[in-house]
């Protein structure tokens, strides 16, 4: 049952709301954010408890969140999604609101995230950029470069709905988010929560936040460039299809289209003369564009045998429809005309006595003899590397 308070806040009656904050010698400001986490709960007559999961402070964090009136909760596994994961599992509440203890969000005003948690979503993310973000809060490079352009990557990637993927403070229940199976240790962790909610069909939702200027001296841990490229390489690794497949289809379409304009005869375009050295490269670029579809394959089977990719329809049809039988009799074809365009060429050859003869017809036949004989092998192995992921271990 629900009730409503005199402050206009839906709340939920009998249930438990835990605040957790990560920490990592943040005395400066940590009593503050204690503080208005409290002044919040009590102001909406929530039940809750504010856990802080340090992960080693070495400035008297510890002592300063319990005399504060907080659960401390010591996280030995160092990193950002290690403190945050240590602290939901020891988390009472069903549901959780977690924030950075810099001082850069305000714990005094959680009133959306608890409303949307309410309405059953599941994840509810803040959003710095509808909500508002103070001068000096958050660098110039992170505003206008590294957050949208990741946040831009993520949608693109995983078809979700967040404009802001890496705000810190965030509302969600226990239950979903440890059924997500989380695993990053680091700042990625922010990105992983995402993708796999968004993956696993959970309801997700967006609510303004302000960012404020944090109130530390200290440098801030994150790390530009480095936590950059781990929430990018995040994003990759997850995405196999953006990472391999279109990359690799790319580069075989435009391989193909080069070799087949130039296998009749050499091409004049301006004053450039395109011949066998350009035929050359577009095999290799045939070569690399099988090469990064199969890989598309491989990463996409192990993803999804290993539970850290969702199944996708069209993928399911194509590994399943293959398979080893098929696999073989389409290298074997490959390799069998490879064969052949091999033997024409050996045939030219022993027409001129096996002596010297004209590369710019020798090699129209040699060069996609050799690609078929590579990519014949290439799809053989392939098709059996896939029968043996899709092996299941009793």
């Amino acid at each position: 049952m629900n009730s409503i308070n005199n402050q206009g806040l839906i709340v939920k009656e009998k249930y438990q709301l835990s605040i957790v904050m990560p920490c990592l010698n943040e005395a400066e400001t940590l009593a503050t954010c204690i503080e208005k986490a409290k002044l919040f709960l009590k102001a909406n007559d929530v039940i809750g408890e504010i856990i802080i999961a340090d992960n080693g402070s070495t400035d008297g964090s510890q002592a300063i969140a319990e005399r504060a009136g907080a659960r401390v909760v010591h996280i030995e596994s160092k990193g950002y999604g290690s403190a945050i994961m240590g602290g939901i599992e020891a988390a009472q509440g069903e549901l959780i609101i977690m924030g950075d203890a810099d001082d850069s969000y305000d714990f005094s005003d959680l009133q959306d995230f608890v409303n949307a948690l309410d309405e059953d979503y599941d994840l509810v993310m803040g959003n710095r950029f509808q909500g508002g973000i103070m001068p000096g809060a958050m660098p110039f490079l992170h505003r206008y470069l590294g957050n949208p352009v990741l946040s831009w990557l993520a949608r693109l990637f995983f078809n979700s709905a967040i404009r802001d993927f890496h705000c810190g403070l965030r509302g969600f229940r226990k239950e979903a988010i440890l059924s997500l199976n989380l695993q990053t240790t680091g700042m990625e962790f922010a990105s992983e929560m995402i993708v796999k909610a968004t993956m696993k069909g959970l309801k997700v939702k967006e609510v303004p936040t302000v960012l404020y200027p944090d109130g530390r001296t200290r440098p801030p841990h994150l790390r530009t460039w480095a936590d950059g490229w781990r929430h990018l390489r995040f994003l990759l690794l997850y995405s196999p299809r953006w990472l391999f497949f279109y990359p690799g289809i790319l580069l075989t379409i435009l391989g193909t289209l080069i070799a087949a304009f130039l296998l009749p005869m050499p091409r004049k375009i301006g004053g450039l003369t395109l011949d066998i050295n350009t035929i050359m490269y577009a095999s290799f670029l045939i070569i690399l564009g099988v090469q990064s579809i199969l890989f598309s394959l491989f990463t996409y089977v192990f993803g999804v045998n290993a539970d850290l990719l969702q199944k996708d329809n069209l993928t399911e049809k194509v590994v399943k429809n293959i398979g080893l039988e098929k696999g073989i009799l389409i290298s074997s074809g490959m390799i069998l005309l490879g064969f052949a365009s091999s033997v024409g060429a050996l045939i030219y050859w022993g027409e001129n006595l096996f002596g010297p003869i004209d590369p710019t017809f020798s090699m129209r036949l040699v060069i996609p003899g050799a690609v078929l004989f590579t990519l014949g092998f290439q799809i053989l192995f392939a098709s059996f590397f896939l029968s043996i992921l899709n092996t299941k271990l009793k």
